[in-house]
């Protein structure tokens, strides 16, 4: 039996990269995983690679509050509750501060901060007793990294709400953690610096980072693992750097 036998995860933006690596990961210790996105092809090829019996896939967009309301619903029927929330949906962009413009800045934060604050909100009714909650920030929230400030700061507004609502959950026992990852090998690489770009900013990413390589998809889902489980029991309101020594180093 796995660490999370009998128990019920949601993971958003659970297409691809850290959400599918942490929904097979979920799925793998026991876990039954509703997953969402707003790519139904990305979902359903998740959904198929770990298997009808341990992941339910409900298509939509985190920033759309009527699509919050009907995967939470479709999470209400399935009768158990929740255990394990990963809020881990963002979207990243690269732009100069005299090109941001009102849609960019709008378009960021509509989902990572917006989305987060409302994702977790609407499933508080479903969260169990002892449940984990999983944010997904970023290095780049204590980072100055060039033309990446709208999305730098959105990453820092999801550390800032893991401290705020470790208090305000604790009477039900509910812990609330951030991940922090630092360069990880997902497609957000190509969106950021283009297909042609994307093999040199790979090495480039792997010779920044101190440890060597850059990071892979599981080696955040496993911190997420360990956050959502009983090991960490005493750990509440923290940032979990997945950064291979980044920030510590």
């Amino acid at each position: 039996m796995g660490h999370f036998t009998g128990k019920v995860a949601l993971v958003t933006g659970g297409g691809t990269g850290i959400g599918r690596a942490a929904a097979e990961r979920l799925a793998r210790e026991g876990a039954h995983v509703f997953i969402t996105g707003r790519r139904q092809a990305e979902l359903e090829a998740t959904a198929a690679h770990i298997g009808a019996e341990s992941v339910t896939a409900v298509v939509g967009d985190i920033s759309h509050l009527e699509d919050l309301d009907r995967l939470f619903e479709t999470i209400r029927t399935h009768g158990h509750g929740l255990d394990i929330l990963f809020a881990n949906a963002a979207v990243a962009e690269l732009t100069p501060l005299e090109q941001v413009t009102e849609q960019h800045f709008d378009q960021i934060f509509n989902v990572n901060v917006r989305g987060t604050v409302f994702t977790v909100q609407k499933a508080l009714p479903l969260l169990n007793e002892g449940a984990s909650v999983i944010l997904c920030s970023s290095t780049a929230a204590e980072q100055g990294i060039e033309n990446f400030g709208i999305y730098s700061a959105s990453k820092a507004a999801v550390r800032a709400l893991a401290r705020s609502w470790t208090p305000e959950l604790k009477a039900r026992g509910i812990r609330v953690n951030a991940v922090s990852p630092g360069s990880i090998d997902t497609p957000i690489v190509e969106q950021l610096v283009g297909e042609e770009n994307a093999a040199a900013a790979r090495v480039g990413l792997a010779e920044s980072t101190p440890i060597g390589r850059i990071g892979q998809p599981e080696d955040v889902a496993a911190a997420v693992a360990f956050l959502a489980s009983g090991d960490s029991s005493f750990i509440a309101g923290s940032n979990l750097y997945v950064d291979g020594g980044l920030k510590q180093v």
